[in-house]
């Protein structure tokens, strides 16, 4: 613990409690549960909208990643304020953001934000420059063995079924995503959509079982990124949508992706990735690339990976209390929601009804 504290002084950026922290834009929902993800004694306050002639030397921001404009982020620069991105963690939830299920892990960046590769974020500084000791290591060792066992995901959806696949063939996942997220748009220069990715696996790869799987925000009818049957069904061999992420990893022997983090879960379970764009989890000499990064000139064991990743970059809770906690207790509590959690909520279900009619 103590190890880890050190880390995150000497390369992130941390608050400064004599200063209060002003959240900007966050819903009723989301105020409702940030407090939990800060320290005690932080002073905070929401507002709904930031005024920039009001802004002064040393206040502190915190905006979600995607309402985040280079212009804004250069005029808060300008007058000597803080910026703070937030994002969603690696290891979410049971349920999705989009039905409004709350998250145990947020990520703050205070350079960037994760997925964005066109400049550097606090978690890409980890990997570049962090010193890891063999206590975090073998902590990261433990974190990934039990992430395996207790078959976690982001979401944390789907159903644990087996397929019918064949026994002579290279199986290969083609995790769909939401094509309008900034993930794809700040970490893909060329590829945009799903169907090009599957094109281009498909002409990368003749011989192979390819498996697609639309992203569960998608399929959940809040997002952008389906394909239509006709078209992936050339250039795949299955779709598969209520299976969940664990269960379909188990099964397949590389994932092929844009940035999905559905790669970084993968690389977890020792599965080869192929990646199209470039997620943070790309250029460290893990993965197979069509892309690279000259910022990213350090060379990271797996173990290093998740260190940086599940470790040292997020802030985890439990839900309903404050206080932050460590990842191994919130994968306990992922754990124990999947149990519990054999199908959606009346609440979800009803919000689902809603937004399709939108």
């Amino acid at each position: 613990m103590i190890a880890k504290l050190l880390i995150r002084l000497c390369i992130l950026t941390p608050f400064d409690f004599s200063q209060p922290v002003t959240l900007v834009g966050f819903s009723r929902w989301k105020r409702g549960f940030l407090p939990n993800f800060f320290d005690a004694g932080l002073q905070l306050r929401f507002i709904d909208r930031l005024e920039l002639n009001l802004v002064n030397a040393g206040d502190q921001f915190v905006i979600w990643s995607n309402r985040v404009t280079p212009e804004l982020e250069q005029a808060l620069h300008l007058r000597g304020a803080r910026l703070w991105r937030m994002e969603d963690g690696f290891v979410r939830s049971v349920g999705l953001g989009v039905d409004l299920v709350e998250p145990l892990s947020l990520v703050l960046d205070s350079k960037g934000i994760y997925y964005d590769s066109t400049q550097s974020s606090d978690l890409e500084c980890l990997l570049n420059e962090a010193q890891m000791d063999s206590a975090l290591l073998t902590k990261a060792a433990q974190v990934s063995e039990r992430l395996i066992s207790l078959g976690i995901s982001k979401y944390n959806v789907g159903l644990p079924k087996a397929l019918d696949l064949p026994k002579n063939r290279r199986v290969i996942l083609v995790p769909g995503q939401v094509e309008t997220d900034a993930s794809i748009r700040l970490g893909s220069p060329q590829v945009k959509t799903n169907l090009e990715l599957l094109q281009r696996v498909r002409s990368h790869c003749p011989e192979a079982f390819i498996i697609y799987k639309p992203h569960p925000d998608v399929v959940g009818g809040g997002r952008v990124g389906e394909v239509n049957d006709v078209d992936a069904s050339a250039f795949c061999d299955l779709q598969v949508t209520d299976i969940g992420m664990p269960a379909l990893l188990s099964q397949v022997d590389e994932v092929h992706t844009i940035t999905s983090l559905t790669g970084f879960e993968a690389l977890i379970r020792q599965i080869p990735v192929v990646t199209y764009g470039l997620p943070f989890y790309a250029g460290w000499g893990l993965t197979q690339d069509h892309f690279v990064s000259e910022r990213r000139t350090a060379r990271r064991s797996l173990h290093e990976l998740i260190a940086a990743t599940l470790i040292l970059y997020p802030i985890y809770v439990l839900q309903g209390k404050k206080g932050r906690v460590e990842v191994e207790c919130a994968l306990e509590e992922l754990a124990r929601q999947k149990m519990q959690s054999l199908r959606p909520t009346l609440k979800t279900r009803l919000y689902r009804l809603i937004r399709k009619r939108i």
